[in-house]
């Protein structure tokens, strides 16, 4: 027994310094897990603002990515009736599936006040479902100044002091019966200046020179600064009677505005049929086909340009 005690002391004390060996090793890695951490901590700090999680720092970069300061924002008003409900659901499904690249598109159906009854709650369960219903101040007409009030109403209607500056780069007046391909119009609007800019279909059809009269009504655009320039100046308060169109190009002309002019022609046209000098076959680089006045008349049209192309298979449906 004598013999084993010395043995029993040295085995206690192996025990005793192997146990502080690791508490030692453990508070050493301690101190560099903390370490660590604190830089992985002070790393991130300086990419993240303090105020946001890492969650809300990869969705605002995936917004970023997805979206560009250089994206050009256009209006587009489709002039129209408070009683035309139908219309106004097809045109949602036409523009609704459409969605451009490089570019913020919003169409927005334009008439006056409301006279009917019926219309008070149509059209107020339209606006609380789509939001997409302009109602301006004034008695329907189509050659008396409807036109006008539309353009004179949208910078006080939509300069704000919270969003952005202009709210729109770009104001179209569009016709009902006008078929708009968004992402040629986008296309084809990104090289032009963004200031004093008139465009359209050239008026009268043989005419290539934006500089003679005017563009049609199909579909003509103008910048910002000709809207706020109307809104303001006293020639087209002036000038309201007759033809909005031709209306419009001599509000420019005596105005003096509209020094960058575009000829979208032959990239928009009246539909082929019957055949006249504004018309011609639909071929792809198309931004705006006319006069699609008839239910046949749209579906060949859509038909060209395969719009259900990203239909997705489904069981749900069959559809040859």
């Amino acid at each position: 027994m004598k013999t084993n005690r010395p043995d029993g002391r040295r085995f206690i004390i192996y025990c005793f310094f192997f146990i502080v060996f690791l508490c030692i090793l453990a508070s050493v890695n301690e101190i560099r897990f903390d370490s660590l951490l604190k830089f992985g901590k002070c790393a991130f700090n300086h990419t993240v603002p303090h105020n946001s999680s890492a969650e809300n720092f990869l969705v605002a970069n995936l917004a970023s990515e997805n979206s560009s300061s250089n994206d050009i924002r256009i209006l587009i008003g489709i002039l129209t009736l408070p009683d035309h409900y139908h219309k106004r659901h097809f045109l949602r499904l036409i523009y609704g599936t459409q969605s451009p690249v490089g570019g913020r598109v919003d169409v927005k159906f334009v008439f006056c006040n409301l006279t009917k009854e019926d219309q008070t709650v149509l059209v107020a369960l339209e606006i609380m479902r789509y939001d997409d219903i302009i109602i301006m101040n004034c008695q329907e007409n189509m050659n008396k100044g409807k036109t006008y009030t539309y353009f004179s109403s949208l910078p006080e209607m939509l300069n704000t002091t919270d969003g952005p500056y202009p709210p729109y780069h770009y104001v179209m007046k569009g016709d009902d019966d006008a078929y708009f391909r968004l992402q040629s119009l986008v296309d084809s609007l990104r090289p032009l200046p963004r200031e004093d800019l008139y465009y359209g279909y050239v008026i009268p059809c043989p005419s290539m020179d934006p500089f003679v009269h005017y563009m049609s009504g199909m579909g003509y655009l103008v910048s910002w600064d000709i809207v706020e320039w109307i809104r303001d100046s006293d020639i087209p308060k002036n000038h309201l009677e007759g033809p909005e169109d031709k209306n419009f190009g001599e509000w420019l002309r005596d105005g003096h505005r509209g020094k960058n002019r575009y000829n979208a022609k032959w990239s928009m046209y009246n539909y082929p049929e019957p055949p006249t000098r504004c018309t011609h076959e639909l071929w792809p680089d198309t931004v705006a086909v006319h006069l699609l006045k008839t239910q046949e008349k749209w579906i060949r049209t859509l038909k060209y340009f395969n719009v259900t192309q990203n239909l997705k298979p489904s069981k749900l449906y069959h559809i040859p």
